[in-house]
């Protein structure tokens, strides 16, 4: 075994310390891992990044309650008797002035995009009196938050960054009338900082809502309260509802866009890594046909077969993690971090997010990137093996 691990050891030595006179098509197999890598990378930032914000301000102890036949707030409809009886039922927190919850309405308008200049759906909140409150993670940035009963908004930052409008003391046009700017808040990372958050009782008229509402939020008293209170609602023959934990319903509405955009940046990555596969088979079939005589000296010298295989493989599989790594390291720094805004397919609004290019992606794209190495060394560390002694010493 010690003899075996010695030969093993030998030989890939060997194998690397020859790489400099192999420079170009060692560089060539490198580059074209590294692209793969920094594809993969940089398209599943987007998915993980998208994913992050939809669901960062998900909590377990925070329900979203809509009607029953429905999947998303925009198509939702509940009335103001229906959000009285779910703001009373069994688990709701409460603070001194009330239940912890708000009945709220979810519109859109169009504004103008500060990066192009063409207009896209922004998200406008219509909240309770508890709808701040309740949430939690929501902190005014700058300036203050609404008055109720006033046609003023605050906006996320998100939502301030990427629409022109937006800036504090501005104003804009929500149905009839103009609105103020009166503040900018955080959320935590979270899809709420995408939106326009305004009073429901001035936003319902400005949009003919009339005394109807789309969606109620509600704290529960602790996580273990939801199934009490989801009861409470499915039971009761006045309601036609369905409970959903926040976190629940935040991660179904990105599962569509993140779905797809993870689908095709496994397809993209997939018909690039086939080039550097070929590309790393070339290589190494190179390699060895270059040193067909020094193998065959190796062999004669009583160098087994196993340990030349797993040599050539070693060797692809270095130059893989090689350009793997490289490929990872410049898709972290191009990418992480970066702003961006989509679509939510679900509610046809603009959601801002920042890429993610988180350990365990980067860690599939290193993955990925030594299965390629690992295939791309494998035919030609066989054919090595199989080269007859007596054939390989006559090589010139």
């Amino acid at each position: 075994m010690i003899n075996w691990l010695s030969q093993v050891f030998s030989l890939t030595f060997f194998n690397l310390r020859t790489i400099p006179e192999r420079k170009g098509s060692a560089i060539a197999a490198a580059v074209g891992i590294a692209g793969v890598v920094a594809v993969f990378v940089g398209v599943l930032s987007i998915a993980e990044g998208f994913r992050a914000a939809m669901t960062a301000s998900g909590s377990e102890d925070i329900a979203i309650v809509l009607r029953s036949s429905t999947d998303s707030e925009m198509t939702s409809g509940l009335s103001r008797e229906e959000t009285r009886l779910i703001a009373d039922a069994p688990g709701v927190a409460r603070a001194a002035d009330g239940p912890l919850a708000s009945a709220e309405l979810f519109v859109m308008i169009n504004l103008p995009k500060r990066s192009t200049g063409t207009d896209a759906n922004v998200s406008v909140r219509g909240i309770g009196k508890a709808g701040i409150a309740l949430r939690g993670d929501i902190r005014i940035v700058q300036g203050r938050t609404f008055t109720p009963g006033r046609n003023e908004v605050i906006v996320g930052i998100g939502a301030a960054r990427a629409f022109a409008g937006l800036d504090l003391g501005g104003t804009i046009r929500v149905g009839q009338n103009d609105w103020g700017v009166v503040g900018v808040f955080s959320g935590g990372g979270g899809a709420a900082e995408s939106e326009i958050w305004t009073d429901a009782a001035v936003l319902q008229p400005a949009f003919n809502r009339g005394d109807a509402f789309q969606s109620v939020y509600a704290r529960l008293t602790s996580p273990r309260a939801f199934q009490q209170f989801k009861d409470a609602l499915t039971s009761n023959p006045q309601l036609k509802v369905k409970a959903l934990r926040q976190a629940e319903y935040l991660a179904d509405q990105s599962s569509m866009l993140t779905g797809f955009i993870k689908n095709f940046g496994v397809f993209i990555a997939g018909l690039m890594a086939l080039g550097a596969l070929f590309g790393a088979l070339n290589t190494m079939y190179s390699a060895v046909a270059a040193r067909t005589r020094e193998i065959a000296t190796l062999r004669a010298l009583g160098f087994g077969p196993s340990p030349v295989i797993l040599s050539v493989v070693l060797e692809s599989l270095s130059l893989a993690l090689i350009g793997g790594g490289a490929g990872a390291l410049a898709a972290y720094v191009a990418f992480d971090g970066y702003q961006a805004a989509t679509i939510n397919w679900q509610t046809f609004s603009q959601v801002a997010f920042a890429f993610a290019v988180t350990p365990p992606l980067l860690a599939g794209a290193i993955l990925w990137a030594a299965v390629i190495g690992l295939m791309g060394g494998l035919f030609p560390a066989i054919r090595a093996a199989r080269l007859s002694v007596a054939a390989g010493l006559r090589e010139t």
